[in-house]
């Protein structure tokens, strides 16, 4: 039987692989694939590093905080209580100068004690208790002309610190002539730690007295301060130092010499006033940096501050203000009424001075030289550690002043103060002011941090207008890009 052979039909799935290359037998890595992943790979790095950031603005962000908190912080950290002042005198020259100590001690709660050469004083609650100073006959003294009481006086360093009074972050120095305006002290010590090392305090006015001593030293009368880690280790010291520098002349300059010999520099603040002018001091006064107020010595040699107020009474006025704002006491702001022509110069607490005119601020800022020479004498030239503008000897050529009268609150945080014009002479002023008598200055009260301290800013102010026999001045924040300038 013949059989018909079927014809075998191809495998379709034999064909279909015979059909492919072989790259698609076997392929490469996908590119879909491939891309992904590297989309995924960068994703999560990008990832990565916004999540680095946001921690790491985070911790810088706290951190600022916390620094920021701990400067505010740090202001308020130094009370008047962690401050001990020791004060030099004499039996004789306290019985004059006690007064001026009775105005800024507070037996509640300002730390003193006074140093005299011998006792027989009744006790005083008003005033700081009393120490006789320990014999100091050991010590050479070799300065011609000088006087011996600079070691007694000098090693009150020592006998102050070897009390071992509690809880002391400071010690301050000074005569009984110096004021201390103790707040505005315990704001400017704030910005040191204590338990470093610094000697702080200011030279003098005078510029040959510099040059006689040093620009490096802290001249006593203006009083200085040292951190209580840095004098326990000079009054261990002391002696030795006041063996060695027999041959200086004052106090100041062998605590200078030995505080030098323990490498450590005099750390400067300008509020601190050794006040070595004599006569009238306005120009002086009028001219503040924008430091705080700290000290004011030689007030036996100067004028009173103050018309019809003899030298106690102008003192106890200044530091009645100080009481209501302590921080803005003697700081100027200077305004200007455009209309008029006319320029005003407010010192805070003690005077407004009223010039016709558009006067620059740089020149207001320049000293007016009321005052007279420490040295006197021929030959002694008049040298000052600033610059100096003359001061009119014809009254007509000096602004219009008027003298702080009367200060007080507004009852929230600012203050109002009051100042009467003093006339001097009869002069034809522009008719602007020809019968202003009376100016009010309204202020916010000054309080400064430590950063703000570091970086001060002259505050500005404006003119309430109209004026005839009163004029009102508001003291204020200068703006941003704001000029201390007449608008022309």
């Amino acid at each position: 039987m013949n059989q018909t052979r079927r014809k075998r039909r191809p495998d379709s799935s034999l064909s279909r692989l015979d059909s492919l290359s072989p790259e698609m037998l076997f392929p490469a890595k996908s590119p879909s694939l491939t891309s992904s992943r590297i989309r995924n790979i960068f994703l999560l790095l990008i990832f990565c590093f916004i999540i680095y950031i946001i921690f790491s603005y985070g911790t810088n962000f706290r951190r600022e905080q916390i620094s920021s908190i701990a400067r505010s912080l740090s202001v308020f950290s130094t009370r008047r209580r962690h401050l001990l002042f020791s004060i030099a005198a004499s039996h004789d020259s306290w019985l004059r100068r006690s007064s001026y100590v009775r105005l800024w001690y507070s037996p509640e709660s300002t730390r003193a004690v006074v140093f005299l050469d011998r006792g027989g004083l009744e006790s005083d609650l008003t005033l700081p208790p009393v120490i006789v100073s320990k014999d100091v006959s050991r010590f050479p003294y070799n300065f011609p002309g000088g006087l011996r009481s600079a070691i007694r006086v000098a090693r009150v360093v020592k006998e102050t610190v070897d009390r071992g009074d509690k809880d002391v972050r400071w010690f301050v120095f000074g005569d009984d002539d110096t004021v201390f305006f103790v707040d505005n002290l315990v704001t400017v010590l704030s910005k040191y730690d204590h338990r470093k090392w610094f000697y702080v305090g200011s030279n003098s006015e005078f510029y040959d007295q510099n040059v006689r001593y040093s620009f490096d030293m802290a001249f006593g009368g203006g009083g200085f301060a040292i951190s209580a880690s840095l004098a326990k280790v000079l009054a261990k010291v002391l002696d030795s130092c006041l063996m060695r520098y027999s041959h200086m002349y004052g106090s100041d300059s062998r605590i200078f010499s030995c505080v030098a010999e323990l490498g450590v520099t005099l750390t400067h603040e300008p509020g601190f006033h050794q006040i070595d002018v004599r006569g009238n001091i306005f120009g002086l006064l009028c001219a503040h940096p924008l430091s705080p107020l700290v000290s004011l010595h030689h007030l036996d040699a100067v004028d009173p501050f103050f018309p019809k107020r003899n030298r106690t009474e102008s003192v106890a006025h200044l530091i009645g203000a100080a009481s209501f704002d302590s921080g803005r006491i003697l700081q100027q702001s200077v305004c200007y009424d455009s209309l008029n022509t006319v320029t005003v110069s407010v010192v805070w607490g003690y005077a407004v001075q009223v010039y016709e005119g558009n006067k620059l601020l740089p020149d207001l800022l320049t000293l007016q030289k009321t005052f007279s020479t420490w040295r006197r004498g021929s030959g002694v030239q008049s040298n000052y550690m600033f610059s100096t503008r003359e001061y009119p000897r014809d009254p007509c050529g000096r602004p219009l002043v008027f003298f702080l009268d009367s200060v007080g609150s507004d009852g929230t945080e600012g203050t109002w103060s009051n100042y009467n014009i003093h006339r001097v002479g009869h002069c034809h002023r522009a008719e602007a002011v020809e019968r202003l008598e009376r100016i009010r200055v309204l202020s916010p009260k000054l309080e400064r941090n430590v950063e703000q301290m570091g970086l001060p800013r002259r505050q500005c102010c404006d003119i309430s207008s109209p004026y005839n026999k009163s004029m009102v001045i508001n003291i204020r924040q200068c703006m941003p890009d704001e000029l201390i300038a007449m608008n022309t």
